[in-house]
């Protein structure tokens, strides 16, 4: 059984600053890529932000240069850190990550329940 659990989803205004974190825990041999997604009101869940076990990144181009995402392998931890947020990175941002949970087992996708964000204007 593999969990992901999030936090840091609030409330803040336009201009403002969030940090996401989400933590895996359970049967995990290892974790290959780590992400955000986000779905909004009405619209199909899209890809914030990708970081793979070696530290390589990929963003949404509506993100880029504003949010920064970051792992912590030894705590199984993915970040996610939002600067200069607009109205419209009002979502609910689930974390997403791809789990070997025995050494010659095969990978899984995990998701986790998601957390709000809202940018007020």
């Amino acid at each position: 059984q593999v969990q992901l659990v999030e936090s840091g989803g609030g409330l803040v205004q336009a201009g403002g600053s969030l940090r996401l974190s989400c933590a895996a825990s359970g049967s995990i041999f290892s974790i290959n890529a780590m992400g955000w997604y986000r779905q909004a009101p009405g619209k199909q869940r899209e890809l914030v932000a990708v970081v793979t076990t070696g530290g390589d990144t990929n963003y949404a181009d509506s993100v880029q240069g504003r949010f920064t995402i970051s792992r912590d392998n030894a705590k199984n931890t993915v970040y996610l850190r939002m600067n200069s947020l607009k109205p419209e990175d009002t979502a609910v941002y689930y974390c997403n990550a791809r789990i070997i949970s025995t050494k010659w087992g095969p990978s899984y996708n995990y998701w986790g329940q998601g957390t709000q964000v809202t940018v007020s204007s």
